[in-house]
This record gives C-alpha cells, structure tokens and sequence, in this order.
C-alpha cells in the first residue's frame, strides 16, 4: 500500500522523511519502516518510544524556518539506556528534508505504484547520498546507473524476485514498491464480519467484503475495503487474485458451503477459514467430499477460526482472533518462500 507515498504527494509544505535504515539486534520497527514529519504533525510510526520522539525532535529542528532547503542525512541511536529504551539493539535513522514542492523522486515513485508497476528504490546512507529507482527489467528509472554498485543492482533484482520489503545492503536502503499482495475476501457483513475488517482494514491489504444483503455495508468505508453487495456471494470466489485469503462468515450454513466449496476447488488459496465449531466442520467435510472434492483439499479448509486460547464470543474478540490467526499463517508461509528463496540465490551465487 505504500501510504506514505500519497500522503508525501499531498503535502504542500516542506517535511521531513524518517526511515529506519538499517537495525543491529532488537529494535521497535524493521528497517523500512517510515515517519512523516511536518511542522504540524507526524504521519506513521517507527516504533514509538524515546526513539520516535528524539527522531521528531531532530526533523522539527530542521522545519523552524519556512523555507527548507532539501537534504539528507543519517542519524545512529543505541537504544539502551541513553536513549531511554531498553530494546538493546542500534538503529540507523535516515533523515531526508523536502522542500514544499517535494523531491525529484517522488513523481516516478508515485506513478510506478499507481500503475501497480513493481520498483526497489535504493538509497546510499553514506555521503554522498545518492538515490536510485530500480525495475524488475533492469533498468534505471531515477538516478545514473554507473554510479549504482553492482551489488546493489543485484539484490535489488533478488528483492523484485522475492518478497522481502526492505534490507540494507552495505551503505544502501533498499525498498520494493510493489502492489499490495496481501487480498482478503470477507465473505458476510453482520456483527462478526464487520468486527472482522474494522480489524484487518488497519493492515497492509485490500479486502473485498461481499454481502448478498441490501443496504448492509456502512455509508463510509476505509480506502483499502471494496463493498460488494452481490445477489450471488459465491461468484465473487473468482474474481478473487491468485493466493488470495478467504474468511467465509455469512448468515447463511448452505452459502458458506457453496463458497468454501468455490474456494477449495481453486486450490490457489493462500487460505479459507470458516467461522463455526468442530461440529459445524464435520458436517462441511462429508458434504464437500459428497461433491467430488479431493480430501487434501478438503484438509486446508480452517474451522473454527482464530488463535487458540481465546474463548470469548464477542464480534471483536473473535475478529483479533481470526486476525491473528491470519497473521501467524501469512508469516509462516512468508517464511517458508523465503527459505527457498534464499537457497535459490545461494546456489545461483557458486
């Protein structure tokens, strides 16, 4: 999703751009992550805590006058006692001043990501700071190419190929600006439905939640929630992208049934996790296998959902629930990809 893309493009004042560049030992946020900082708010978070605060002190200093000119630099904290933290590690923090009309950069970036055109950019944290937009064709896109290490160029490739979102590599931040890959399709829009995305509507994904009731869907819905009132739920199983999360929770025992069974016989799921009890499972698992579908896939169906140990019935105790309970799988299959991942560039390498 990138917010802090649109939101620098919106801003007509100067700002300042804070990213965690590179993390050694434990830290509050990853390297990647980013902070807004104008002289009259800070947008995001890099974790919070004394870290956060001295970070926004530091970009406010250099916003007291009107005019800022544009600049960059690096700024390493230690976060242990000085610096009012007990997390341990050492995190470097890049700081880069634009002035009102924004930087060069930004434009390709934002257009890039609007296209859902997929880019690393690559930021050197030493002086000179340099900055590079890389395409998975190899090509530059901003920046001079021969002043770009071949290092550089080759993990920003690795990263295109892979699913990392950011890393440092020697003196250089590298971040891939892609389309968001994280689509979850909330099937049903009652109490635990809504609960469901109020939740998941706060992470980095795009949720499709689809309905057959009229007039159910709240007036005002978050950016990144598509409502779909359809007269037949189960159809939308298709429009639904390759490895795509399926939360079937409708009003309905024999509509549940009909769109696990659409999303089973894909086999292209990343998951699909139906809301009920074990008995409410059983009866799914002889009424799909009645349907001709294969018992392994069969197995992949979840229910009931959501982490163990939690057993209030509330719409929003079970909504955090099934969030981290998607959250665990997305994490594990993300780890598993990248085990192979880097296997296949450690073989590449000898």
């Amino acid at each position: 999703m990138n917010k802090w893309i649109a939101e620098l493009a919106e801003l007509e004042e100067p700002s300042v751009l804070v990213t965690v560049a590179s993390v050694r030992g434990s830290s509050p946020r990853d390297v990647g992550a980013k902070m807004l900082v104008t002289s009259k708010a800070a947008i995001g978070t890099i974790g919070g805590g004394q870290l956060e605060y001295q970070c926004t002190q530091i970009a406010c200093e250099k916003l007291i006058v009107d005019t800022v000119a544009a600049s960059t630099f690096v700024r390493r904290f230690a976060l242990g006692a000085n610096c009012g933290q007990c997390c341990g590690g050492v995190v470097e923090v890049l700081f880069e001043v634009l002035a009102a009309s924004g930087s060069g950069w930004l434009a390709p970036v934002k257009e890039q990501h609007d296209e859902r055109v997929a880019v690393v950019m690559a930021t050197s944290t030493k002086s000179p700071f340099k900055k590079f937009l890389l395409t998975k064709d190899g090509s530059v896109l901003f920046g001079d190419i021969g002043d770009c290490p071949d290092a550089v160029l080759s993990a920003g490739q690795a990263m295109l190929d892979g699913i990392v979102d950011a890393q440092s590599t020697g003196d250089y931040l590298l971040e891939a600006i892609r389309p968001v890959s994280f689509n979850i399709a909330v099937f049903g829009a009652g109490h635990v439905g809504a609960a469901t995305v109020d939740v998941l509507r706060r992470l980095e994904c795009k949720i499709r939640w689809i309905d057959s009731r009229r007039n159910i869907f709240p007036v005002s819905l978050p950016e990144n929630v598509l409502a779909i009132e359809s007269t037949d739920p189960a159809r939308e199983v298709l429009g639904m992208p390759a490895g795509s999360w399926f939360l079937v929770m409708t009003h309905s025992h024999p509509l549940d049934q009909e769109i696990c069974a659409r999303v089973l016989r894909r086999e292209d799921f990343a998951y699909c996790g139906l809301i009920g009890s074990l008995s409410k499972r059983r009866r799914f698992e002889r009424l799909l296998k009645k349907q001709g579908i294969p018992p392994s896939l069969v197995d992949r169906l979840v229910c009931p959902i959501g982490v163990d140990g939690i057993r209030g019935k509330e719409p929003a105790e079970i909504a955090i629930a099934v969030a981290a309970e998607v959250l665990q799988v997305r994490d594990a299959l993300r780890g598993e990809v990248a085990a192979i991942d880097s296997n296949e560039y450690s073989i590449r390498a000898i």
